[in-house]
Order: structure tokens, then C-alpha cells, then sequence
């Protein structure tokens, strides 16, 4: 029996959506307000997935302005294929609303955005035997209406469809011609421990729908399962007739209420049928793997030297990708950034990043600042939750924390002058060792040590040794006290002046 590991696309990325066309799977998945929008994955064998591209990958697609707080911008995306060609609808919160795109190729290009005229969020697309497309979304409610996808002219009134059995933020939906019925399958509870699925059928649309008598038919709540939070699952059926399911999911650790960092990730689950009913499950962090060829990909290099022409699709900015500002040609084998604000704090800092995608981790840079630059390497959440390590070019090193609104320069040490190596190590031997500026310093009476993590915060000696400035509780870098729908995101930043950084590399410990 072959077994693999969950999930099968680790990092920050939830709310994936996914479609088979012959022997390949792809899948689509939020991006909120990171760009490129909308990031695409590849797969033959649902285990093994590689990044593509991103459906929303230019400015004339996706603009998203420094208004756009963390956490708002693109939301769940439906992929589908039909006609021929693959088809993306996703909302842009606070800004275009829903917009559709399309290609013959995931890996791009994608056509410019069409709006489709409907409220709400979490659009999904469906065709029926006469070619007729509908569109089911998340509005106060799960609503369906009939729409042109060519122009998103909606073609008549939206109704009601169906609501779930009842609990807060019914969301994700997903309509599926199977058989001879009709399925809705959407998310309800919340997306936070609570999170459920719940499954509906109909003859004919537009109902009415007939809920499952055991709904929720997935759901984590309330049970000791080191998967939590699963939902916002689509359903897949595979070449050899076996169904799956893509949900997204957490890997909390640490001690109550549990702590996740890396954001919501995509698991696997397999699909079984009961009297005509889609129930998924069991969603195991090691499971007996799809009965397909496996099909690993060469593996995504761990060191970004620097050296191709464009930037890599790994690497993401918040808000928006700025050519004039991160420049791979002002240096040869460098990534030259220009600081656009000057402060990681602020909406339009410039920050290159790429998804924290292990627990425990390793992330290192060599950079060099300009006289009166500053920059460095920083894990972020948002801009009221990042830690970071940052040189000014002098000579100085330090380590700084933003926890909400308390920022605190935790050390800094004097270096030799020029290019410095800055490190960052993730580990889940979770450690709050007395203050390194106050040997004789002791942790307080009662403090809890329960966060899922440790983030050291340093850089290397010209031996190459981790001269370690600070060690920090990572539960500030999570959901549970930062709030939001992201994941961690590690990468290069300057807040002053231009930073060259010659490499990074990101790799599990």
C-alpha cells in the first residue's frame, strides 16, 4: 500500500479548486492581497504538484491599491475546464468584485478580466447538458443565477439554492452535474475551528435541494485530530474512476487554543459513495495514496541565485509586483530592491517573499545596503505582524519584532562592513531562552510557553557560525492572534536606500 503525506500543497494556500482534464490535475487557490493573484498547480498523479504560474499575473488583471487592507483582495477561486479551455471566476474583495478569466493553457497566458455582475464571494461555475452556465456563490446565502460567461451578463434573477443545515458563514460552494443529479457541496461553521461540510441534491435546478440526513459530512470540531479547520473542499474524479476531494485544512500546534503559522493548506482526502451521496474523508496527515502512476516532480531549488531573467513564480509581493522598485538587471546575479516606504508597517513597503512550507525551517540571505539603506530578511503575516533582521550598511545588525501595535528592537551587534549573511530559524522545539543583551535575565513567573514555534533571529559569522540576536515566540506569526485568512511569508525587504541581496535560500530543517 502506498501511502503519502498531507497536505499535498503545504504552505498558505487555501480554498483550493480543482479539474482533470485527460491524465492531468490542476488546482487554483487565494492569494488575498498577495500578487501575482490566483496560483496555479499541476499535478498527475494528486500527490505530487508543481507550480505553474498565477491566473492573474499583470497589472491590466489585477490591480490591487495600497488601500486593500491584509487579508482582503483575491478570495476563492473556481477552476474548470469546458468548451476547451479552463475557466477562472474569483472575487476581488474591496476592489473589481467578480471577475472571469480563461485560457487554453493554465500556465497562461489568461485572458483580461470579464466582471460578472453578482454580490457576494466564493463564485463557482457550472454547465448544464444544453451548454447553459450557472454561477453559485456566497451571499448571505447560497445563491444561484444563470450567466453569459462570455460578457458575465447575468441571464435572469439569482435564487435561493440551499443554505447548509444552519450554521454560521455558509460559503465555498460547488454545483456538480453527477449521474442524474444535481450536488451542492458548501462549507459552513466558519472557517476557523468550527469549520464543516455539508452536501445537498436536486433533480433539476433550481431545486429544490435535498440536504444529506448526516450533515456536516466532514468536520474536525471538537476533536483532538492534528488536522483542524477542514472545508472549502471540490471534488474531483480521477482518470481511473476513484473520487477525491481538495479541502483546505490547519496543522495547529503548541498549547490552547493551538497555533497555526502557515496559514490553511491544501490536503487530499478520498471521496466515497454512499445511496448516490459524495462523503469525504478520512483527512490524515499520512494516508494510502491514489491508486494513479505516481508522478514526482523535480524538485523546486532551495537557493534562488539570482541568475534568470525574470523573477521565479514562487516569489510574491503584497499588493503588487513593482519592476522599477525589484530589479534582477541592475546587478548581474543580484535581486536589487528600492525601498518604497519605510517601514515594513506600512501597505506599500517592498517586500519579496515565498511561503513559509515547513514547520521547521531554514531561510538565508546575503545582502548588501547602500550607505543610509536599510533592509534585511523578515517573516510576515501582515504589516502588524512580522519579525525581521535587517542591516543598515554600517555595520549594524538587529533583530526587531512588530506584535500589533508594539514594535521592539530586540538586539543588535556591530559587524565587519560589506555583504552580511542574515538567518532565520523556524523550529518547533519551542524555546524562550533568557534576553541574549541580558545574560542574567529570567523568564517571569507564570508565563505560558505554549506558542507552536521559535523563530531565531541572527545572522552568520565569516566561520559561518549563527550568531543568534533574538528568539521569539511564534504564536505572534499566526491566525489565531493576529486574525486574518493568510499564512506566513518569508523574504527580502528594504525600508531605506537599495539592498542587493546576492542569493536566498529557504529549506526544511
Amino acid at each position: 500500500m502506498a501511502l503519502f503525506d498531507n497536505p499535498v500543497i503545504p504552505g498558505f494556500s487555501p480554498d483550493p479548486s480543482i479539474c482533470r482534464v485527460g491524465d492531468d490535475h490542476y488546482v487554483a487557490t487565494s492569494s488575498f492581497e498577495y500578487v501575482p493573484g490566483v496560483p496555479l498547480w499541476h499535478s498527475r498523479d494528486l500527490v505530487n504538484w508543481r507550480l505553474i504560474g498565477h491566473a492573474l499575473d499583470r497589472p491590466g488583471q489585477l490591480e490591487l491599491p495600497d488601500t486593500v487592507p491584509a487579508s482582503c483582495g483575491v478570495y476563492a477561486p473556481t477552476l474548470r475546464h469546458h468548451d476547451g479551455r479552463f475557466w477562472m471566476i474569483t472575487t476581488v474583495v474591496t476592489d473589481a468584485g467578480t471577475v472571469l478569466v480563461t485560457a487554453k493553457d493554465p500556465a497562461g497566458p489568461w485572458s483580461d478580466p470579464v466582471a460578472v455582475g453578482i454580490p457576494g464571494i466564493d463564485p463557482d461555475l457550472a454547465w448544464d447538458e444544453d451548454g447553459t452556465c450557472w454561477c453559485v456563490y456566497s451571499d448571505d446565502g447560497i445563491h444561484g443565477v444563470r450567466i453569459d460567461p462570455e460578457t458575465g451578463e447575468t441571464l435572469g434573477e439569482p435564487v435561493a439554492l440551499w443554505s447548509g443545515s444552519g450554521l454560521q458563514y455558509p460559503e465555498g460552494p460547488h454545483l456538480y452535474r453527477i449521474g442524474g443529479w444535481w450536488y451542492l457541496l458548501l462549507s459552513e461553521g466558519g472557517t476557523e475551528r468550527g469549520h464543516a461540510m455539508s452536501v445537498a441534491r436536486t433533480r433539476s435546478l433550481p431545486g429544490p435541494f435535498e440536504p444529506h440526513p448526516d450533515n456536516p459530512v466532514l468536520s474536525h470540531r471538537s476533536t483532538g485530530h492534528p488536522v483542524q479547520n477542514v472545508g472549502h473542499g471540490d471534488l474531483v474524479q480521477a482518470r481511473d474512476d476513484t473520487w477525491w476531494m481538495v479541502l483546505l485544512g490547519t496543522r495547529p500546534r503548541g498549547d490552547t487554543p493551538k497555533y497555526h503559522g502557515l496559514g490553511r493548506e491544501t490536503f487530499l482526502a478520498p471521496v466515497r459513495w454512499e445511496d448516490e451521496w459524495p462523503l469525504p474523508g478520512p483527512v490524515d496527515l499520512r494516508a494510502e495514496a491514489p491508486a494513479l502512476p505516481p508522478h514526482p516532480w523535480p524538485q523546486e531549488p532551495e537557493r534562488d541565485d539570482f541568475d534568470s531573467p525574470a523573477i521565479a513564480p514562487c516569489w510574491v509581493s503584497p499588493r503588487r509586483h513593482d519592476p522599477a522598485a525589484a530589479r534582477l538587471d541592475e546587478r548581474p546575479g543580484h535581486l536589487v530592491l528600492h525601498a518604497r516606504a519605510d517601514s515594513l508597517d506600512l501597505p506599500d513597503a517592498l517586500f519579496v517573499g515565498r511561503r513559509q512550507r515547513d514547520p521547521d525551517c531554514t531561510a538565508r540571505t546575503q545582502v548588501e545596503v547602500s550607505a543610509g539603506g536599510l533592509g534585511g530578511l523578515a517573516v510576515r503575516l501582515d504589516e502588524a505582524h512580522h519579525y525581521q533582521v535587517e542591516t543598515d550598511g554600517s555595520g549594524t545588525v538587529r533583530a526587531v519584532a512588530r506584535i500589533g501595535p508594539l514594535c521592539h528592537t530586540v538586539a543588535e551587534r556591530t559587524v565587519p562592513p560589506g555583504p552580511v549573511t542574515l538567518r532565520i530559524d523556524v523550529t518547533t522545539t519551542v524555546v524562550l531562552p533568557p534576553s541574549v543583551t541580558d545574560p542574567g535575565a529570567t523568564v517571569p513567573p507564570g508565563l505560558r510557553v505554549g506558542g507552536p514555534d521559535t523563530l531565531h533571529l541572527g545572522y552568520e559569522t565569516a566561520e559561518g557560525d549563527f550568531e543568534i540576536l533574538a528568539s521569539l515566540d511564534g504564536r505572534y506569526l499566526t491566525t489565531e492572534v493576529a486574525g486574518g485568512f493568510t499564512g506566513r511569508v518569508i523574504g527580502m525587504y528594504a525600508t531605506r536606500g537599495s539592498a542587493a541581496f546576492d542569493w536566498f535560500g529557504l529549506r526544511p530543517a
